[in-house]
């Protein structure tokens, strides 16, 4: 057993959005210790951190109630224009904590409605971080399109190639796989073809160190919410290479005991909203 060799990614756990997100929420809290803090859904994709932070008297709320009372967080997943209308009406101090790489995107998604582009957002339909994208340019355009593949693209090819022009860009937990796969196909199908690749750095890096990683690893545990975007795609992008397994924390190590037993090199890397302790309960229950 002790022959087991356990590497560490250093690129995982909280990237610098959640961290200040996360921060922030707990600084406002003892600075205002008699109002209410809410966050407008989860502030980030994990349940042990939603629950300290609900145990400090921060609490999620799903929906905007008519009357608000207290101070509001924008989690940094954004949120769509007219949300921040209405928390400002309903009466709340709003806090934005858009990550600033989010902002990006949203900022270039923006730029390329108005300069009369077919926007193509490179994202999951459903994530709150691309539902927000999308509300933004689609204050200045109805040309704005969500897909993750061709197939969901192709539908509208008569229409793109009518527009001619095309802009895209990409939600920021996204794999470059992807990104490359649809723009070589808009190339194939339009005139010109404008790409913001809004991948963000922590991600980036956090990929292609775990790639590094998995090349001498016989075995890859990635640690994080089945929820988180960037999480998953950790895993998808690893289980191309070795044998890899994502879970949430320690307790689901049970049910993996004979492949962790197995394995004589393990890699570990985290999602950027799973917290340094859960990553520590891992590696020792690994060790142990």
């Amino acid at each position: 057993m002790n022959s087991q060799n356990i590497k560490l990614a250093k690129f995982a756990g909280f990237c610098y959005g959640v961290k200040r997100a996360v921060e922030t929420a707990v600084k406002l809290k003892s600075d205002n210790p008699d109002k209410n803090i809410y966050v407008l859904g989860e502030l980030i994709h994990n349940m042990d951190v939603i629950r300290e932070l609900d145990d400090l008297g921060i609490k999620t709320i799903y929906e905007i109630p008519e009357k608000g009372d207290g101070i509001c967080i924008v989690r940094s997943h954004g949120e769509a224009p007219e949300v921040f209308e209405q928390l400002e009406k309903a009466g709340f101090e709003v806090v934005d904590m858009t990550c600033l790489d989010v902002k990006k995107v949203q900022q270039k998604a923006i730029e390329l409605a108005k300069s009369d582009y077919f926007v193509i957002i490179v994202g999951k339909a459903n994530h709150p971080e691309v539902i927000a994208i999308r509300a933004n340019a689609e204050q200045y355009s109805e040309k704005v399109l969500v897909a993750t593949s061709i197939e969901e693209i192709s539908v509208f090819e008569k229409e793109i190639k009518e527009h001619q022009k095309v802009g895209v860009v990409v939600q920021t937990t996204q794999m470059l796989s992807t990104l490359n796969t649809i723009v070589s196909y808009l190339n194939s199908i339009s005139k010109e073809v404008l790409v913001h690749n809004t991948i963000c750095q922590s991600t980036a890096k956090r990929q292609a160190e775990a790639r590094e990683i998995a090349q001498t690893s016989d075995l890859m545990v990635v640690v994080g919410s089945k929820k988180s975007a960037n999480t998953t795609h950790l895993a998808e992008i690893l289980k191309d290479i070795t044998n890899t397994i994502h879970i949430e924390n320690d307790s689901e190590l049970e049910s993996n005991l004979d492949c962790i037993k197995n394995a004589k090199e393990i890699g570990i890397t985290a999602g950027a909203s799973t917290p340094q302790n859960i990553i520590n309960k891992v590696i020792e229950k690994i060790k142990n």
